[in-house]
């Protein structure tokens, strides 16, 4: 927005830009479709995870269900944050967890507590490092796609001047 004013007729206009969030409505909408994804993802990791045989393909399809789940919980817990942000912190999450299973804390842990070997894992696989970002950009492409859909544009999510 310019502003003018009789004093500052010989200075440069002020021109003020400000992050626009999506509307409350949108944002909600937002949060309820990640939640119900949610349910259904971790549904389909436990599948694969108890029913499946044990295979590279498994392997590889329980790993990008891991991280699909870490980008859609950080999406409901921050409906109107940036994907490119939630996508980032989403793979930075998934590898760290990945390097943590080096130190074996986690093998210790779930020897404890057997269910916590499903967030933290037991072994270290580098293919994994490979299998996060990939399926994180995809998923975030698809929350671009059902965002598009349910009517929150670009010029909602971004920058706008006032």
């Amino acid at each position: 927005m310019l502003r003018w004013s009789a004093q500052d007729r010989y200075r440069a206009p002020v021109v003020t830009v400000r992050r626009m969030s999506p509307p409350p409505r949108t944002a909600r909408r937002r949060r309820l479709a990640a939640a119900i994804a949610l349910v259904v993802i971790v549904a389909a990791g436990l599948l694969v995870h108890r029913a499946a045989p044990s295979s590279p393909a498994t392997d590889v399809a329980g790993d990008a269900l891991y991280s699909v789940a870490v980008y859609t919980g950080l999406v409901t817990l921050f409906a109107s944050g940036r994907r490119s942000a939630l996508g980032a912190l989403a793979v930075v999450w998934c590898v760290a967890v990945e390097l943590f299973q080096l130190t074996g804390v986690p093998v210790a842990l779930a020897a404890a507590f057997p269910p916590i070997a499903l967030v933290l894992g037991t072994g270290f696989d580098a293919r994994d490092l490979v299998v996060y970002p990939l399926a994180v950009v995809v998923a975030a492409a698809v929350d671009a796609m059902v965002g598009r859909r349910g009517g929150m544009t670009s010029g909602d999510r971004g920058l706008e001047s006032t």
